[in-house]
């Protein structure tokens, strides 16, 4: 009888420190709160470590912002570095950036930043890195996404507002005219360049559909929504660098 109440006893003290134990761990492994402002959604990255490591239920988090994203390819096309998209131009007698630009299809700004000219200056036997790709555009409304292709190279892609109300053409066009700090005119309105009342930021890209182009926006938040009147609204950063990289004659498609 002794060696039974004995035994009672010791699983009944065992028992308790099994459920402090547990209780304890239970309180360990508990994610920590996390305050929200209502503004910032709330990501994977903003949570604590042990909150996105733990096991116990937490709220789903919206997805992120989408954001736009390069490829190797990329870098590589924009590094002097020459590669096997790229031959090496001798700069010969009579060449300007124009002239050599032009007979092979690139836009000045791109031969510049690609040889790391901070002038339009030349010197006969100068070598110069040249991309050889033939550079392309296609614009998916339904990702509100733009890519920059290199043949059928996928270079960069880009996120965009693209037309509500499917206004956005849809067909294959190219570039015609290239406008820094354009003045916007729209219903009887004249917005400067730099004014809040012009949408067209600080670059315009001009297609061969009357009245639509691919330029800058000064309301960047709204950026991989359907929003403009038909045109294709890029953050001013990346349009400036994409005015800088397509000469006119550039084909853009633009699908559904």
């Amino acid at each position: 009888m002794s060696f039974f109440l004995g035994f009672l006893a010791s699983a009944a003290i065992f028992g308790v420190v099994s459920l402090t134990s547990a209780k304890s761990a239970d309180t360990e492994n508990r994610p920590a709160e996390v305050k929200v402002t209502p503004s910032i959604p709330i990501t994977a990255s903003t949570l604590p470590e042990k909150t996105q490591s733990s096991s116990t239920s937490v709220m789903k988090a919206p997805a992120d912002i989408p954001h736009s994203g390069e490829t190797e390819l990329f870098r590589a096309f924009l590094s002097p570095k020459p590669d096997g998209h790229s031959v090496i131009y001798p700069v010969q007698t009579g060449d300007t950036l124009t002239s050599i630009s032009k007979k092979h299809h690139l836009a000045v700004d791109l031969v510049k930043k690609i040889n790391g000219l901070t002038d339009d200056k030349l010197t006969v036997g100068e070598k110069l890195k040249l991309p050889t790709y033939k550079l392309s555009l296609v614009v998916d409304k339904a990702q509100n996404r733009l890519i920059l292709k290199g043949d059928e190279e996928v270079l960069k892609t880009y996120v965009v507002s693209t037309g509500s109300n499917n206004s956005s053409p849809v067909g294959v066009f190219k570039i015609t005219d290239k406008l820094i700090n354009p003045t916007w005119y729209k219903a009887g309105i004249v917005a400067p360049p730099g004014s809040p009342k012009n949408l067209l930021g600080t670059r315009w890209m001009g297609i061969t559909k009357k009245g639509f182009g691919i330029h800058g926006t000064t309301e960047p938040e709204k950026l991989g929504q359907q929003v403009t009147a038909g045109c294709i609204r890029m953050k001013n950063e990346e349009v400036e660098e994409l005015y800088g990289i397509v000469p006119p004659g550039t084909q853009v498609t633009i699908h559904d």
